[in-house]
């Protein structure tokens, strides 16, 4: 279902956070990324001016505090937030699967088989007591479930998944690279600046990415992922038309499609 959103941005800046959530949150490292969104004013764009990066997160006590921001608005995570199916799939990874499987940007399979205790869903607990609310109308603090894969492709028009997490040390280095230069191109975007502060920057430049092996590669890669969550998350905020998989009963996936292109 297509639901494209009629948000206005206050004049005062809107804080937003975006989660790359590892699913096993305690073993493997999260990262997250918070940026304030600025209204534009006539026709000029709105700004996402990114202030924070934490990468290697253990476990969503971590990811909250480094949430505990009092002006925090609203915050898209990338991992299933809603899971109360058995077996198989949610409908909204059917769904979104159906759409663009074509596009090789498909959904794994979330379930309480596979994922009992999901930490996610308990993350999204935790917000929810918080005040955050699943997919908030305009104006109230929200929380998504994002997925990167389909909503690069929307955001810049791509014709089929970016692939940069797969492959040899070097393809990922190279995919993160490209990623990385198309992250830096939205200083530009005619709606959404994302405006990068001097670490965010660094990381995503094609030197400093070549220079990375290892455990270093991995966690730059998840600050990249977070930047996309948090990019999500200022679209939702700003207002962009979206469609959203699923249903906040049985598990969504929001993904903007703004129509446009860097």
């Amino acid at each position: 279902m297509t639901d494209p959103l009629n948000a206005c941005l206050p004049a005062e800046p809107v804080l937003c956070a975006g989660v790359d959530l590892a699913w096993q949150s305690a073993k493997n490292p999260s990262a997250a990324a918070l940026g304030l969104v600025l209204s534009g004013s006539g026709s000029s764009a709105a700004t996402l001016k990114l202030t924070q990066i934490h990468p290697r997160l253990f476990g969503i006590d971590q990811v909250l505090a480094v949430l505990s921001e009092p002006l925090l608005h609203g915050v898209a995570i990338d991992a299933p937030l809603i899971i109360n199916n058995t077996i198989g799939m949610r409908s909204a990874e059917r769904e979104l699967s159906r759409a663009y499987g074509s596009r090789k940007a498909g959904c794994h399979p979330s379930n309480l088989s596979l994922y009992p205790n999901p930490q996610s869903a308990e993350l999204a607990r935790r917000f929810t007591q918080q005040g955050f609310a699943h997919l908030a109308a305009p104006g109230l603090r929200f929380q998504i479930e994002c997925y990167p894969h389909p909503a690069l492709i929307e955001i810049f028009n791509l014709p089929e998944r970016h692939r940069y997490k797969k492959g040899l040390a070097a393809d990922r280095r190279t995919g993160q690279a490209e990623l990385g230069e198309l992250l830096a191109s939205l200083s530009s975007h005619p709606r959404l600046k994302l405006a990068l502060n001097d670490h965010a920057a660094q990381i995503t430049q094609a030197s400093y990415i070549e220079s990375l092996r290892g455990a270093a590669l991995k966690s730059n890669e998840d600050a990249l992922d977070a930047i996309v969550c948090l990019y999500i998350a200022a679209l939702y905020a700003e207002g962009s038309k979206s469609t959203t998989f699923g249903n906040v009963e049985h598990g969504y996936i929001w993904i903007p499609r703004p129509g446009f292109q860097a």
